[in-house]
């Protein structure tokens, strides 16, 4: 027996499945500048990458914030790896209002090589990023919807070595925090296991 709904009509869950079922996903943890200079960090549970060469990763923000509105006018930002030691902190940046998030969550930024908004000196991994494109959604009829997509070519990576395995990015050690489903549920990364590529 299967649940089927149209989400055109509701799913009729106490919680919207949609985002337990597309998960765990990355976040993205989004440093920018506005234009008169005023910094923003802000956490988007929409968040991935799409290409090896160039690196692209992206981000969508339901709504037009401030995010959106400072790669707009400035072009730059940085994505900032959100581990389980910076879950709380995380947290604290994930707010609509009137204030500076690095305060709030008493989070210390540290300067970027490339662009100019600053990284987040306690994450273990930050993409420097230009963006490449920024693009309203659409539904299926075409009619837009209050999301905008932006995509980053990543011009620059800091990788705290300790997180490099003879080379090799650990991922499991950095302990990357994921958004699932639910208002507040989140994971980290827990056992890696390995496949072997078909021939």
């Amino acid at each position: 027996m299967t649940h089927f709904y149209r989400p055109a009509q509701g799913h009729g869950l106490p919680h919207d499945p949609f985002n337990a079922i597309v998960g765990p996903r990355p976040i993205g943890w989004i440093s920018s500048l506005g234009a008169d200079g005023s910094r923003n960090l802000a956490p988007y549970s929409f968040f991935n990458a799409f290409n090896y060469t160039p690196p692209l990763v992206g981000f969508s923000s339901v709504g037009h914030k401030d995010s959106v509105t400072n790669l707009e006018a400035t072009g730059e930002f940085v994505w900032n790896l959100v581990t389980r030691d910076l879950a709380e902190a995380m947290n604290e940046t994930s707010t609509m209002d009137a204030v500076d998030e690095w305060e709030r969550s008493g989070l210390e930024p540290t300067e970027s090589t490339v662009v100019r908004p600053p990284r987040v000196a306690a994450s273990p991994v930050s993409f420097e990023c230009v963006v490449t494109q920024i693009v309203r959604l659409q539904d299926k009829d075409g009619g837009e919807v209050d999301a905008w997509m932006t995509f980053g070519e990543v011009v620059g990576v800091h990788i705290d070595e300790a997180f490099l395995v003879d080379g090799v990015y650990d991922t499991a050690l950095a302990r990357p925090v994921m958004r699932g489903g639910g208002p507040s549920a989140y994971f980290e990364v827990g056992e890696r296991f390995d496949l072997r590529r078909p021939s």
